[in-house]
């Protein structure tokens, strides 16, 4: 799969070029064009549309900010800061004109670690923008139907039939959940789950990356709706084979 386009803003012409060999080095990301400067930088993108933005939001000297900039272009965007999500200025104008797309925040210094721990998760967001939302699944006893993928939360084999069972568990954000009927993880991609979005962290399991909210040694929790229809926390185990990838995107 071609990597997302990157577009690079960075006041500082060191930390540019710092940020830039980090970008290279762990390629989770293709940077098609980068800028020091809001003017230079928004020329550069109209002749090299890119996918995603990263941005530094004080420009020193400059007559706009970093989410100035987000706000006109309305592209996916990892906002590259000195200070904490929480303390930028400015944020609830964020919210406002970005909703429809994903927004992170990096603090500086930033380091491969810490682009390592948040590009995945942003990556995996971007591509579910362009991805279908429907995806028909064969459900016992409701028959072929459409599903909502960010409805899905994880999909699990049969707790008595195990993993090379014909059918699986599914779990929901919003609904009880089912099983699906002649369903193959090998398969699963083309049912329409993509393996970028749905992990796997074991034979058994495989994990919507949007819903998992935590790591806790070899285990992720994720909330689900029972079969009670009542919201409950989930853990699920990752097998030893899994675990260094998912501790690298989410720890």
């Amino acid at each position: 799969m071609n990597k997302l386009k990157a577009a690079v803003l960075e006041d500082s012409k060191v930390l540019l070029k710092d940020l830039i060999y980090e970008l290279v080095r762990i390629d989770l990301l293709q940077v098609v064009t980068y800028a020091t400067g809001s003017e230079e930088f928004l020329k550069n993108v109209a002749a090299q549309p890119p996918d995603v933005l990263l941005l530094d939001i004080d420009l020193n000297g400059d007559a706009m900010n970093g989410l100035d900039i987000a706000a006109k272009l309305r592209l996916p965007v990892l906002f590259i800061t000195g200070k904490m999500r929480d303390n930028i200025e400015g944020y609830s104008v964020i919210n406002a004109e970005l909703k429809e797309v994903p927004v992170e925040f990096i603090t500086k210094p930033v380091t491969a670690d810490k682009l390592n721990a948040i590009l995945p998760k942003f990556i995996v967001q971007v591509r579910a923008m362009s991805k279908p939302k429907e995806v028909m699944l064969n459900l016992k006893d409701e028959g072929r139907k459409p599903i909502k993928l960010d409805s899905i939360v994880c999909l699990c084999s049969e707790k008595d039939s195990g993993a090379a069972s014909g059918n699986k568990e599914i779990h929901f954000i919003d609904r009880k959940p089912a099983i699906l009927v002649d369903f193959s993880f090998s398969t699963m991609e083309e049912k329409g789950l993509p393996r970028e979005q749905f992990l796997t962290i074991h034979k058994s399991y495989r994990v919507n990356a949007t819903h998992i909210n935590g790591l806790h040694g070899d285990t992720i929790t994720v909330r689900v709706t029972n079969e009670h229809g009542k919201p409950e926390e989930k853990s699920l185990p990752i097998s030893e084979n899994y675990l260094p990838g998912i501790r690298k995107q989410f720890c």
